[in-house]
């Protein structure tokens, strides 16, 4: 997955991405990474958040979602 091409996609469909990873979470075997997408292409949805302990299941969550809202997120599941 090239996540340059990934975010400029997700930035022209009108979604805005926060993606990170915590250190404390991570030293306490916690669930450190997040991924925030919020937008105008998230229609009345608002915002979609997602954690989890891998960077592809957090992505995955994020983009499960994003693929149940109305809108052509159908190129989404090329990444699955």
């Amino acid at each position: 997955m090239d996540i340059e091409q990934l975010m400029e996609r997700l930035g022209r469909s009108g979604v805005t991405v926060i993606l990170k990873v915590d250190d404390e979470r991570m030293a306490k075997g916690g669930d450190p990474w997040t991924l925030v997408m919020s937008g105008p292409g998230l229609g009345e949805q608002g915002f979609i958040r997602a954690e989890s302990s891998s960077l592809s299941d957090c992505l995955e969550q994020g983009f499960s979602r994003l693929r149940s809202l109305p809108g052509d997120w159908e190129w989404l599941a090329e990444l699955s």
